[in-house]
């Protein structure tokens, strides 16, 4: 047979290994398509006409943060409702808070009880099943000083508020979210820079929350300043979902700070397709534009994104915007969420259908977190059979065995010296 002809037929049969996805994907909801934008823009002319607000005000971070939705009154003029449901919120709301930016709002199909976006932002009464750890990480256990989280040799966490645009369902800190919004004090914040500065073996500090872009433009020049100033911390890392739930607070304003402390990284968290839209794409341009790289902490959700075909076209569709997809967490065992939590069988079937099926540059890592604060720890696929002295056995992406040899290493030095 010919090289060509050998080269053909092994095209064909990647084109057909792709079939399957190619024949679901476009059923998969996309922000960007255009019949949800055009729904989209129908429940924000809905919105702003509730709320007496113009195109001025949905475009300003401060009128999308006094306006988040938080009574089932005004929910129940936005999106359809059955009884139950309203029923199963107003006892969820006398334990649990909750509030939904009017922009993320306005992404839910309002006829879809089980929409992506809907299960993440409105309580159901699943919430209420019982079960599940207020703290399954064991920050409180691992806070030496001020507002650090500490869990590795080199890099800590500073929880700089408790506030967020949107109180996500899956939350793995809601037992700091409480009935009100405060921010971190500034003398803890001191604090938990002093710790810093006296731990020198620190190079990697994650400010987080809540969600750390919360904070004033104010706030967090000064904070950054401070760790920027430290010498032997390298680099800042940001945790924020507001490029997902209200994009509108990346001002040009706030790229003019951030982009003043570089290395400066910034982590989100998309969970569907059906949040990446022209506005969180607007948000991530002017982030990557100025320099800061962005990565994406997806959480496995059931019923949300715990499918094979979902989690390829996110990771795709993440890459579109610049934004590299970094985790797919494990779902933690927090009470109140249990109803999101998956099997660690489907977040390794995900990765199986990731690995050889889209590039490498879109298949992250899938991270089981240990409990008590005993840190992130990589699961997925086994590709490597079996180990011998002097060969190994492996697994391809499409299930095909080879031995491979896996020769001794030989000192270089004897080597070059004969």
């Amino acid at each position: 047979m010919k090289k060509r002809e050998i080269a053909l037929r092994r095209a064909q049969q990647l084109k057909d290994a792709i079939q399957d996805y190619l024949a679901v994907k476009d059923s998969i909801p996309r922000g960007m398509a255009p019949a949800q934008r055009k729904q989209y823009a129908q429940q924000k002319a809905k919105i702003l006409e509730l709320l007496g607000g113009t195109e001025q005000d949905w475009n300003d971070y401060k009128w999308q943060l006094k306006n988040r939705i938080s009574d089932v009154e005004t929910l129940r003029q936005i999106i359809n409702l059955e009884d139950g449901e309203i029923e199963a919120i107003r006892e969820v709301e006398k334990q649990f808070r909750w509030a939904v930016s009017p922009y993320y709002l306005a992404l839910i199909d309002p006829d879809d009880r089980y929409d992506p976006v809907k299960l993440q932002a409105i309580p159901t009464g699943a919430e209420l099943a019982g079960g599940g750890q207020p703290d399954p990480m064991g920050e409180e256990y691992t806070n030496p000083a001020g507002s650090i989280t500490r869990r590795y040799p080199d890099r800590v966490i500073i929880n700089v508020t408790n506030q967020c645009a949107m109180y996500c369902r899956h939350c793995q800190r809601r037992r700091n979210i409480g009935s009100k919004d405060f921010h971190t004090t500034r003398k803890k914040l001191e604090e938990s820079i002093a710790y810093i500065r006296a731990n020198p073996e620190i190079r990697d500090v994650l400010i987080t929350g809540g969600d750390a872009l919360m904070l004033s433009d104010a706030t967090l020049d000064w904070l950054l300043g401070e760790l920027h100033a430290i010498p032997t911390v390298d680099y800042v890392r940001i945790g924020t979902r507001v490029l997902v739930t209200m994009p509108q607070r990346i001002t040009d304003e706030l790229v003019e700070v951030l982009k003043k402390y570089p290395p400066l990284f910034i982590n989100t968290q998309f969970n569907h397709a059906k949040e990446i839209t022209p506005e969180a794409k607007a948000a991530c341009d002017k982030l990557v534009n100025a320099g800061i790289p962005l990565g994406n902490q997806a959480v496995l959700l059931n019923g949300v994104n715990n499918d094979r075909y979902v989690m390829r076209l996110l990771n795709q569709e993440l890459l579109k915007l610049r934004v590299r997809p970094y985790y797919i967490f494990h779902a933690k065992d927090v009470v109140g969420t249990k109803h999101f939590n998956t099997s660690i069988d489907d977040g390794i079937e995900i990765m199986e259908y990731l690995r050889g099926y889209t590039s490498g540059m879109a298949i992250p890592t899938y991270i089981l977190n240990a409990p008590k604060g005993h840190g992130k720890t990589p699961i997925g696929p086994q590709y490597l059979v079996s180990r011998g002295k002097r060969s190994i056995k492996l697994r391809t992406w499409e299930g095909k065995v080879f031995d491979y040899p896996n020769e001794p290493t030989v000192d270089l030095k004897d080597i070059l010296e004969g």
